[in-house]
């Protein structure tokens, strides 16, 4: 599971809608840097297990079909957008809700996220999964140990340390930071899956070059899938279903109580180091 994200380091006073959502229109859409990390430990395991594939399943707008892209160009084998406007303004609840119905109807082995996204650092996404599905779950990874027949040893990161743990499979396992750094693009995966598209692009322009691609070779075809596609009660969607509510939405400016001028010269430099070490900033 991967998501697209709103770039959080560039966050104005539009970012927030006036019913307490994100506006993700007002934001550039980057992928959620946790679930690159995901993205690794499942490409690792894809290469220690023959016959393996990565699928990633995001829910989002049809732009979120950018980063099953990028998941191809980097080693994934294809993807699932999970798009519908029914689906829109979901909590954790809702969105977890939505992903074990889709992913019931996927079927996975090991089922692989990043521990938060940055747009709403929560960390409950990947566990609800894994109870809405009757899932063990390992959260805090880093590394996949050992690949046995039917369980796998996975390293956690801890506050105060490590741990290993062996946990049959099916499983979610959900990934740290911590864990290695996602591959580069491939060039030659980037040649390969560049025509890429899902349905609804295809059909908005059904004479390009990419369309025509995708109509003839089926590696290319993203599968698009809408509430419905998969058994669900439209009660628990988006909005509707998201018991987590926005009261108030404050815009906070951070401001130095004090502020000094400092020019290049020695006089002050000397100065500014009397006072660092006199208030025992340094030494």
């Amino acid at each position: 599971m991967a998501k697209q994200v709103p770039d959080t380091r560039n966050v104005g006073k539009d970012a927030m809608t006036p019913e307490g959502t994100v506006n993700r229109a007002a934001l550039p859409a980057i992928f959620n840097p946790e679930d690159l990390n995901a993205l690794e430990l499942a490409l690792r395991l894809k290469d220690q297990r023959a016959g393996s594939t990565v699928h990633i399943l995001t829910m989002g707008p049809l732009r979120a079909a950018d980063i099953i892209r990028d998941a191809m160009f980097r080693g994934a084998d294809g993807g699932y957008l999970l798009t519908d406007r029914k689906f829109a303004g979901s909590d954790t609840l809702a969105t977890s809700y939505a992903l074990s119905c889709a992913l019931r109807q996927i079927g996975a082995d090991v089922i692989v996220a990043g521990r938060q996204a940055i747009d709403g650092d929560t960390a409950q996404v990947g566990p609800q999964v894994a109870e809405k599905l009757g899932l063990p779950q390992v959260t805090y990874a880093e590394q996949i140990l050992h690949v046995k027949e039917s369980s796998l040893v996975v390293r956690r990161r801890l506050e105060r340390g490590v741990e290993s743990v062996e946990t049959p499979i099916p499983a979610v396992i959900t990934v740290n930071s911590s864990a290695p750094a996602v591959r580069p693009q491939n060039a030659r995966l980037v040649m390969k899956y560049k025509h890429a598209m899902i349905p609804t692009e295809i059909a908005a322009d059904p004479e390009s070059l990419s369309a025509q691609l995708c109509a003839k070779k089926e590696y290319l075809q993203i599968v698009e899938l809408t509430s419905a596609n998969i058994e669900c009660d439209e009660q628990q969607l988006g909005l509707l279903g998201s018991p987590t509510k926005v009261k108030k939405i404050e815009n906070v400016v951070f401001q130095a109580k004090e502020a000094k001028r400092l020019t290049a010269s020695d006089e002050d430099i000397n100065n500014l180091m009397v006072e660092l070490i006199a208030s025992h900033t340094l030494g």
